[in-house]
């Protein structure tokens, strides 16, 4: 087959994306270029990798199996790329950065931080929950991950760069906010909304409640966190969080975190690269800085917030 890497890629993207117009913006190309370097593709293998139902894109049983094989050629690739750069030493290049959610609330300003600092590197963001993340990682689509919890099932290299509270929020005018400490136990009447299994937040959260011996009722599970900030201000229950997600709702009064026995529970924000892996110079880059500027950052951000928590 005589495909380049410039089609597998326009390939793979369609394939994230499950729509040509979209994969075209994600690529800054046209749509009709993104199409004929698909019919390409399917013309070099000799087969149909893409299901058409209406105007979606599904990717066909060869599909599937082609995209393994493409993902594991760009990860060779970008492998050559990062090594050609350490001989050389250059920081410049592309640097993919995977995260949690609750890292978008300081992880951009930081990287603008950074931008200041090497210019030449241009950086890209990956938002996905931490089994999501893991799975970016195996298959060399991300450099790095900032998360909360490393995983502990894959091998990896975890350094932990900021301290990461998670407390209860609440209505403003729930009862607990009158209550100069809320015991564990009065939690066991409360709704909660909570994150979906495989988060770092529900991990956490299942944590609290097995240590104080809770089973309160989940009213509600949802994938992000500013929903389950939304459904908190309108009363329709409490949740666990992360105190760096709350800053400009806690700020104005739109949300509470009352004092509860055993919170805040405190983790660690962790920089997580596969075990093994060789960083570029800009990854590299982005790891000094990240471990140099992140506790001082965060505090400066959240620090007064924390106080009163």
């Amino acid at each position: 087959m005589n495909i380049t890497f410039r089609q597998l890629r326009v390939f793979t993207e369609v394939a994230r994306q499950g729509s040509v117009q979209r994969a075209a913006e994600a690529l800054h190309l046209s749509a009709p270029a993104v199409s004929m370097q698909i019919r390409e593709v399917e013309s070099q293998v000799g087969l149909v990798l893409f299901d058409r139902p209406g105007r979606r894109l599904v990717l066909s049983t060869a599909g599937e199996y082609f995209l393994v094989y493409a993902r594991r050629l760009q990860a060779t690739l970008k492998e050559a790329e990062d090594a050609m750069a350490r001989l050389t030493r250059v920081e410049s290049g592309v640097l993919t950065i995977g995260m949690v959610s609750s890292a978008k609330y300081f992880l951009p300003r930081l990287l603008a931080r950074f931008h200041d600092e090497h210019p030449a590197i241009e950086v890209r963001l990956r938002l996905g929950n931490r089994e999501q993340l893991v799975a970016m990682m195996k298959a060399n689509e991300i450099d790095l991950s900032v998360m909360g919890r490393p995983p502990r099932d894959w091998p990896n290299r975890a350094e932990p760069f900021a301290m990461h509270p998670h407390v209860l929020v609440t209505a403003p005018d729930h009862a607990f906010t009158r209550a100069e400490s809320v015991p564990a136990l009065a939690l066991a009447r409360e709704p909660f909304i909570v994150r979906e299994p495989g988060s770092g937040t529900r991990a956490v959260l299942e944590e609290y409640l097995s240590q104080h011996h809770l089973q309160p009722t989940f009213l509600m599970e949802m994938g992000s966190t500013e929903a389950i900030k939304q459904a908190v201000m309108a009363g329709l229950g409490v949740s666990l969080v992360s105190q760096h997600t709350i800053g400009l709702e806690w700020e104005h009064g739109l949300i509470a975190a009352p004092a509860v026995e055993g919170l805040p529970m405190m983790r660690r924000w962790n920089l997580v690269v596969a075990a093994g892996k060789l960083l570029s110079p800009a990854a590299e880059a982005f790891r000094y800085f990240l471990l140099e500027e992140g506790e001082a950052h965060l505090a400066g951000m959240f620090g007064q917030q924390a106080a009163v928590a």
